[in-house]
Parts: C-alpha cells; sequence; structure tokens
C-alpha cells in the first residue's frame, strides 16, 4: 500500500479530475444509477500512479459559501480514485447534519476535494506549546480522548484564525468541553492538504 507522501503532488489539471469525478458520481447516484469511473471521464485521465495511491480524502459541499455536507477518511481507505466516488456519495447523501441533497441543490453546490498525508502524532507539553505548535492555515488537526475524536481540514483556519477558537470549535465537534484542550491531556495529530476547487 502506498500512502501519499507531502512530496507526492497532484497537478491542478489532476485536482480538478477529481472535483469532476466527485460531482459526476454525485449525478449518477441522483440518477440512480451505479457509478463507475470509465463512465466519469477518460480512464486515460487517471492513468497517472498517483490516482492509485492509497491516502484520506474529503469532499466538501457548499452553497454560497455555507457548508452542505462534508465527509471523509482520514487514513487510506482504498485509492484517491475509490476515495473520492465513496466521499463524494456520502457527504451528497449520508452527512447526518444534512439531509440528502437533491438536483435543484447540487446545481448551486461548489465541491472541494482534499487529498491528505498521513496524521502524525504532536508531541506538545501544555496547551501554550500546542498553540504555538501548530501551524495555522497549514495544519490540519484530530484530537482523541476516550472514544471522542474529531478533526478540521486545514481549511477551517479560514473562518477560525486564532489557535484558541480553532481548539475551542474542535472540542466542541469532538463532543468535549470547548476548553478541553487547555485542561485534559488530548492526543493530537496533525495533517496536510492539497485541495482542489470547483472551477465555474
Amino acid at each position: 500500500m502506498e500512502t501519499i507522501r507531502s512530496n507526492t503532488r497532484f497537478t491542478e489539471k489532476q485536482g480538478q479530475l477529481l472535483v469532476k469525478l466527485a460531482r459526476n458520481t454525485i449525478l449518477k447516484e441522483l440518477a440512480g444509477k451505479s457509478t463507475n469511473t470509465k463512465a466519469d471521464t477518460s480512464i486515460l485521465a487517471f492513468q497517472d500512479e498517483r490516482f492509485q495511491a492509497h491516502c484520506g480524502t474529503f469532499v466538501t459541499l457548499k452553497i454560497k459559501g455555507q457548508l452542505r455536507g462534508c465527509i471523509g477518511n482520514l487514513t487510506p481507505e482504498g485509492s484517491v480514485l475509490e476515495g473520492v466516488k465513496r466521499n463524494a456519495v456520502n457527504a451528497a447523501f449520508h452527512d447526518p447534519r444534512f439531509s440528502s441533497i437533491s438536483a435543484a441543490e447540487l446545481d448551486r453546490t461548489q465541491i472541494e476535494v482534499s487529498i491528505l498525508t498521513e496524521p502524525l502524532p504532536l508531541a506538545y507539553r501544555d496547551s501554550q506549546d500546542l498553540i504555538q505548535k501548530l501551524r495555522v492555515n497549514v495544519d490540519g488537526v484530530i484530537i482523541r480522548k476516550g472514544h471522542a475524536s474529531a478533526t478540521f481540514l486545514p481549511q477551517v483556519w479560514e473562518q477560525l484564525p486564532r489557535p484558541e477558537d480553532f481548539l475551542n470549535h474542535l472540542c466542541m465537534k469532538a463532543g468535549l468541553p470547548a476548553d478541553a484542550w487547555k485542561h485534559s491531556e488530548l492526543e493530537v495529530l496533525t495533517y496536510q492538504v492539497q485541495y482542489f476547487e470547483e472551477k465555474h
């Protein structure tokens, strides 16, 4: 299994192919047809070995800048192609925060695909050290405590640029008190992403 490394970069053209794959997969699901990579776009376009790399992927749906669905996997569950197709369907129809997307909504939806590097543990001494080690606009962050866990993609820094706010909201997403990062020992992992926004 080849896990994507930070030096395995997708070109903008390849990223747009993945975004198109995500949209076409959702369209096929709305039409009640089975998904098929060959039918989504030219199979020749996906012959680059990077598309077969095993890594985490996320698919995010937004309407007028507001979240409409976001599902992904942090660790490898098949190839990039398989992950994008699976997470496109899950983001559109199985995000528990939203109802299933309609065809009319999809026409107004912007799709974003994120390709993740392997999450790595972040060692820190205390809450202040944690804040200093987090890289704003660079790091995606995973927190874990017992059965509670949550992640924010690096794109979330755009809405929450202060590390304190970022961590408060991440703790709440995990079902923990907002200040849990200050007072308890959380397991923290970080990762980076390449993400591609749909171009209209």
